[in-house]
């Protein structure tokens, strides 16, 4: 089965056709560090990890670039005397950068700053002048905008008319020709830091937000590239002006385009100006990172989310299946599971994958499998019961959600912990054999006490921890 992926631009599922089957290019959106990530940012990061996953297990090699934002009007107004705007940046960017990683999102392969293309994004406005289709402010501003209405496809990725548009509110409108028009460049204004502006051929001043994004993805990605993502948010205004400016300067730019659907609170998106939004690291203190990345995943990427208490509980009880599963059998297998991803993977799990990122049909898969697994070991059947596991992990691979518990038996505490209960196996077996039903007895309660079941099989007695 052909891989097909929903595309925004389109409105339609479309098959994937990548320019390099063998190195997949993909631009996302990355954060606008004026303060901390909010569950939002972290569910759109993890959208596209998965993405990025499964195109890796499909074509073995993924380019992927992800930016930070690191100049921007917001960024400038959160800044204090005691702290510049570079460096609330950088403090932010290494907040989102310790979410991501708390749940096992994968590092970008380029991670660029916005203020580190600035001749990049220089030379991309000058082409769009050049080519009719931005123009300097006429009062010597230093403002350059770019003129919408010489481009007729503007407004196809959100299929709006130009007439039907708000003005756009990214700049001082004092040269504008329309009220449409988007800025390019924003000259300097007084009061604004001396260190936030750039020398240009139109005066010195800083890029805006839309530019930053085309001059970056070009600069990692080439002229013309597979997939553009972000959050559904970002579809108009960015994403129609980066899609309007690239292609207008002759740029392919971005063949697919996919957005993840947003968080929500009661219906209405989490957002910062709103203030309702809960901040990750909040998230991440009350909830281990494993059961907040299963909570995220598990709705469909283009779905909203509304997170509520249930959504955590029902990650960690599932998480506990699986890890009980694996522990149950690698007691038996003695740590030698063994998988290969892509060998392993069961045909209807790559189908719901291969299905415009099914994961919520790939993790009923993945716990169907649980259940015959669990079913295998009941009836004594080791070797469907290693089938199962295998499969359990290469899945759970995938998706980034291999329970720790599938990986203890390799660790000394995990070690040490097998001798001592199975120590107390022994003695309560002991006791058995001896008729002591009493001291049988006492050793089982202490043994549970410990957060610790035993189960009796034909086998021999085997031990899990609770949860």
């Amino acid at each position: 089965m052909t891989l097909r992926l929903y595309d925004t631009r389109e409105q339609q599922l479309r098959d994937f056709v990548p320019l390099d089957p063998e190195n997949i290019t993909m631009y996302v959106c990355g954060p606008t560090v004026q303060s901390g990530p909010h569950i939002g940012h972290v569910r759109a990061a993890l959208s596209f990890d998965l993405l990025r996953r499964w195109l890796d297990v499909r074509h073995g090699r993924v380019t992927f670039v992800r930016n930070v934002t690191d100049i921007d009007d917001k960024v400038l107004a959160n800044a204090t005397e005691v702290e510049p705007w570079w460096a609330l940046a950088y403090r932010m960017e290494q907040e989102f950068t310790q979410a991501y990683s708390a749940i096992g999102i994968l590092p970008p392969t380029y991670e660029p700053r916005a203020t580190a293309s600035v001749p990049q994004m220089q030379e991309l406005i000058q082409t769009l002048i050049e080519r009719g289709h931005a123009y300097p402010a006429p009062d010597r501003s230093g403002d350059v905008y770019f003129d919408v209405r010489s481009w007729p496809a503007y407004g196809t990725l959100t299929n709006q008319s130009v007439d039907a548009m708000e003005a756009a509110e990214d700049a001082d409108p004092r040269g504008k020709r329309n009220p449409q028009d988007f800025a390019l460049w924003k000259g300097a204004k007084e009061g604004e830091p001396a260190d936030a502006v750039w020398q240009s051929p139109w005066g010195q001043g800083r890029p805006g937000w839309h530019i930053e994004c085309s001059a970056m993805s070009r600069r990692y990605l080439g002229d013309e590239f597979d997939i553009h993502g972000g959050g559904l948010d970002l579809r108009f205004p960015h994403h129609e002006n980066e899609l309007a400016q690239s292609t207008a300067a002759g740029l392919g730019f971005a063949r697919y385009w996919v957005h993840n659907g947003l968080v929500t609170v009661g219906g209405q998106k989490m957002s910062k100006s709103l203030g309702n939004f809960t901040l990750a690291a909040d998230v991440l203190k009350e909830h281990d990172p494993l059961v907040v990345r299963y909570a995220l995943a598990a709705a469909h990427y283009r779905s909203s989310l509304d997170l509520t208490a249930s959504s955590w509980t029902e990650a960690e009880a599932a998480l506990g299946r699986i890890g009980g599963f694996l522990q149950r059998v690698g007691r038996i297998a003695g740590g030698g599971i063994g998988y290969f991803v892509g060998q392993s993977l069961p045909a209807p799990f790559t189908e719901a994958m291969d299905d415009d990122l099914g994961v919520p049909q790939a993790l009923a898969v993945l716990h169907e499998t649980v259940r015959a697994g669990n079913s295998a070991l009941d009836s004594g059947d080791t070797d469907a019961a290693l089938d199962a596991a295998r499969a359990v992990l290469a899945m759970t691979s995938v998706l980034g959600l291999v329970p720790s518990s599938a990986s203890t038996a390799s660790t000394a505490h995990a070690t040490a912990l097998d001798s001592l209960v199975q120590e107390m196996i022994t003695q309560r077996a002991q006791a058995r054999a001896d008729k002591d039903w009493a001291a049988a007895d006492r050793i089982r309660d202490a043994i549970a006490a410990a957060g610790i079941t035993l189960e009796d099989t034909p086998a021999g007695t085997h031990w899990s921890i609770d949860g």
